[in-house]
Parts: structure tokens; sequence; C-alpha cells
């Protein structure tokens, strides 16, 4: 009995604890974008990404769908895309889907990624610019092979309330965050029950070999896990706690915000690109095989250069 309630105790005050770092970033977060998007902040920044979308062979209005993805999140960026009737091929509603996959929700996910130690700029760049990386690899591919140049066809439209007061937004703010934690418990409940009956210490064995070539640590393979089939949110939140008590060097907790920045949320987020008429293979395993190799790549040149010089340029310890 005492071990049930030692166990509950446990994960009710790491869940606490994940918890307020992550509301500490997002409350703050959200209401900066709030204020951004009420200026019309998110439009003057899609006028200036626009000849981007022409780069990689996207309609220029697709720009402020990708502004929205990457300042508010997926969900809104959907809502500005249905109310465009600009057609577009599969190939093309592939491109738009990997980009936003690989970049948004950013003032969010990049603080999390800075309370782990990460540096701000290079959150920036690896995102942003792989995921501008990769759309212009699968442009390439498209116009070479002449692939998925059928129709797009949307088959679900998100719903619009159309109820935008600020009382409104508030009340979804908060019931977010409520979810959020409920979802934390769960994570760090069934974290801490796979410890107990050895299961993690399996798991770990079994992939330390593959991650162990991305430079990521036996300690952060089921955090990294999570946030790739969950959220960075959640996958992060986690990388951060452990980071903070120091049980993660802060190379490994590099490399993994920077897989889980290109590779997260890979079941929900996958279903939601699926919807507006994306091709399956390429937002999904197109996506897996991409982030892999890039991080491979980068996690190689990271351990080429000086320690103490990538400690200056990409990462530092919040070890307490």
């Amino acid at each position: 009995m005492n071990g049930v309630t030692g166990f509950l105790t446990r994960t009710c005050k790491d869940s606490v604890n994940v918890a307020t770092t992550l509301y500490k970033i997002m409350i703050p977060t959200i209401i900066v974008v709030k204020v951004f998007e009420e200026f019309g902040g998110v439009i003057w920044f899609s006028n200036v990404i626009a000849p981007l979308m022409q780069f990689v062979g996207l309609p220029s209005e697709m720009g402020l769908v990708w502004a929205t993805a990457m300042f508010i999140n997926i969900y809104s960026a959907l809502v500005v895309l249905i109310n465009f009737d600009v057609p577009m091929t599969v190939a093309q509603a592939s491109i738009l889907s990997s980009m936003i996959l690989l970049a948004h929700s950013m003032p969010i996910e990049v603080g999390l990624a800075k309370k782990s130690g990460v540096s701000i700029w290079w959150t920036i760049l690896s995102r942003v610019g792989g995921a501008l990386l990769f759309a212009w690899i699968l442009k390439l591919i498209y116009q070479a092979t002449g692939s998925l140049q059928d129709p797009a066809q949307m088959i679900w439209q998100p719903s619009n309330s159309g109820d935008v007061s600020l009382t409104n937004w508030a009340i979804n703010q908060v019931q977010n965050l409520a979810i959020v934690f409920v979802i934390i418990f769960a994570l760090i409940f069934v974290l801490n029950l796979l410890k107990v009956l050895g299961i993690e210490r399996l798991i770990a064995k079994a992939l330390s070999p593959f991650l162990r070539l991305l430079g990521i640590s036996r300690e952060a393979t089921n955090l990294t896990l999570i946030g790739i089939t969950l959220g960075l949110s959640y996958g992060g939140g986690l990388l951060i706690n452990e980071a903070k008590k120091g049980h993660i060097p802060p190379r490994d907790i590099f490399t993994s915000i920077t897989l889980l920045g290109l590779l997260h949320s890979l079941i929900e987020d996958t279903l939601l690109m699926l919807v507006i008429g994306a091709d399956f293979n390429t937002i999904f395993w197109g996506r897996l095989v991409f982030a892999l190799v890039l991080v491979a790549v980068i996690s190689r040149m990271v351990r080429l250069i000086d320690g103490k010089r990538c400690e200056r340029l990409f990462y530092r310890s919040v070890a307490c």
C-alpha cells in the first residue's frame, strides 16, 4: 500500500513540475501571439514569405497558411486554407503539409527548446530551414517524376464557430491548458509504471543502437519517442524536467530536441494533413526519413566541433 501511495505521490509531483514548466512558457507566449495576430502581424509576415512559396512550387497565397501555422497552430492554418479558393495538386498539398508539419506553433515550441538549453537561433534555423529544404527536394522530385499531379481533395473541414470574442478565446485556452495537465499526468504515470516493471529498460536497450547513431543516449530514448508520437510539448516538457535534474547530457538534449522539432506528433498531425489531400507516403515516411537523415548529419557535425564552442553556439546546460 505504501508503495502504491509513494508511486502516485511521485507521479503527481513530477506532473506538477512538468506542467508548471510548460505553463511558464505557454501562457505568456499564447498572450503575445494573440496580440501579434490581432495587430496583423501574421498577415504581414505572410506577405514577406510569399516569394518563398513560389520557390517551392506553391501558390503565393499559401504563405498566409504557413505563417498562421508557424505563429499559431495547424488547426488555425486549416481554417485559413479552406477560405482560399485556390486549387492545388496532391503534390502541392503534400509540399504545403510537409512545411506545416516541420514548422508550426513556433513561439511555444521555440520557447520549450530554449528552456531545455537549445539556442533559439538554432531551433528556428533547423525547423524553418528544414521545412524549406524538404519542400524544395519534394518539388524537384515531383517535377522530375511528374507524380501526384491529380487535384487534391479536401475531405474534411475544421469547424469554425464564428465566435472570436476574447472571452471565448480565453475560455478555450484555459480548457486547453487543463487538457495538457491531464495528458502530462497520464504520460508520467505510464513512464513511471514502465520503470517499475522494467519495460523502459527493455525498450531503451532495443532502440539504443539505432538512436546512438543520432547521438541520443539511452536516458533520452523514451522521452524522445513520446515527443515523436504525441508532440513536442509533451516530449519536450519531460526532457526539460530531466535536463534540469542533470540526468541527460546537454548534447543529447540538443540532438533530441532537434529531432523532435522536425519529427513530432507523428500520428495526430499526419492525420490532419491527410484530410487536405496530402500524400501519406510523403508526409509520413518522407518526413521520417528526411528528419532522421538530417539529424544524423547534424549530430555528426556537432560531434566534430569543439565542446565549448558547441555550448556557445548550439546549447547549454540547464541543470540545477
